[in-house]
């Protein structure tokens, strides 16, 4: 997953290249009225098509608010920051963490890493 953490230039993230594993489209929990055109740049940039979620649908966001859930119990409002960017700061190593060491019920306990280590282009299981 490329770092695409506010201090890091879009230009060093990964692109989707021939190498690149096929990559799945983004679905988001924002509407036309979202004032930042960032996420679209970004998702156009990786060759990722943008998905929104229809209103009012609790079925297609449940995934994600799940995980904002998790993210503030997790890192966001885990402990005390002594500034935003120290916050920010943090953000990497907790989804280091979050990725390759927290165990995921809804996958059997293990990290999403080892899941997807063994379903790589020509490994499908």
């Amino acid at each position: 997953m490329p770092d695409l953490s506010p201090k890091t230039p879009r230009s060093t993230t990964a692109s989707n290249s021939d190498a690149s594993p096929p990559r799945e489209p983004a679905a988001a929990a924002i509407g036309s009225c979202a004032p930042s055109h960032a996420w679209r740049d970004t998702c156009t940039e990786l060759g990722i098509k943008a998905k929104k979620t229809r209103p009012y649908r609790p079925q297609t966001n449940g995934k994600i608010e799940r995980f904002h859930r998790t993210m503030a119990d997790g890192w966001a409002f885990s402990k005390h920051y002594n500034s935003e960017s120290a916050r920010r700061n943090a953000l990497p190593a907790w989804l280091h963490f979050y990725n390759h060491h927290r165990p995921h019920t809804a996958i059997g306990k293990i990290a999403p890493i080892n899941r997807i280590s063994n379903n790589l282009p020509g490994h499908y299981s």
